[in-house]
């Protein structure tokens, strides 16, 4: 199976990644495994009628979950299986209690509460779940070299998406909080202690806001549709992220050599 290629952290490799992204991708996608396992789901899924069949077979749910970042769910099947069954439109359903939002949005695809039945049969739906499915386990096999590269790949994605996602700007702000890859990209960028997920959230969702309008000039959420802002946050995170690795050496110096080689004293 392919594994992806990073060869340098930071900025550098952040750089090689995209430049060789298309190429790496596609090799990535074209593995004998992926290619089982999105082949059997698309030929499978459409036989599902009920959540309690999806979940019993094992490989349609690795799929399932994977497209939405939540693989490492893959033994808590009553889990899945409520969250599909109950979906989303009742306040009151498991996904919509969840503090993680990946949980709705998963109900919310598979549609298995909706009187016209799942969406499971609409021309399109497998597809576009394996596209999903293919897109997350790349960012996981990256993630085996370089977990912040693994993350900045996920925040490139995802802060676009909510972006235009059309929900209130505060509503967006509690979407990171509660996906803890973004919550950990956006900590890290905007510099915040140890101890600030122990404030109250709407506090916390004020200080995302305030903090990344200050040092990336974001002046809305939905600013992360602009590839510069988004690539320029993205930046800032792995920049921070490489001064973390590189504890042994003071701030200020690996601050001064990243600003030699030429990037933007704003990241700081």
């Amino acid at each position: 199976m392919f594994q992806p290629v990073v060869p340098l952290s930071g900025l550098t490799g952040w750089s090689f990644l995209q430049k060789t992204l298309p190429a790496q991708k596609a090799a990535f996608d074209s593995s004998a495994p992926l290619t089982r396992d999105t082949t059997y789901f698309e030929a499978e899924i459409g036989k599902i009628q009920t959540a309690e069949e999806l979940v019993a077979d094992r490989r349609l749910l690795r799929v399932t979950l994977g497209a939405f970042g939540l693989q490492d769910d893959i033994n808590s099947r009553y889990l899945i299986k409520t969250i599909l069954e109950e979906g989303t439109g009742d306040d009151a359903a498991l996904a919509n209690r969840m503090s993680d939002p990946r949980y709705a949005t998963l109900a919310e695809a598979f549609g298995f509460d909706k009187i016209e039945g799942p969406r499971i049969t609409e021309p399109g739906f497998a597809s576009e779940i394996t596209t999903k499915y293919l897109e997350r386990q790349f960012e996981v096999a990256v993630g085996t070299q370089d977990e912040a590269m693994r993350l900045a790949l996920n925040a490139q994605r995802e802060l676009s998406s909510i972006a235009a996602s059309g929900e209130t700007g505060r509503a967006q702000w509690y979407r990171i909080l509660g996906t803890p890859p973004l919550r950990s990209v956006f900590e890290t960028a905007l510099g915040l202690p140890d101890g600030f997920g122990q404030l109250d959230v709407e506090r916390q969702a004020d200080i995302f806001e305030e903090k990344t309008k200050q040092k990336f000039g974001i002046e809305a959420f939905t600013d992360f549709q602009d590839n510069t802002l988004r690539e320029e946050f993205i930046k800032g995170f792995l920049v921070r992220e490489q001064i973390k690795d590189f504890g042994f050496q003071s701030s200020s110096s690996i601050a001064l050599s990243l600003l030699q080689a030429g990037q933007s004293q704003r990241f700081f």
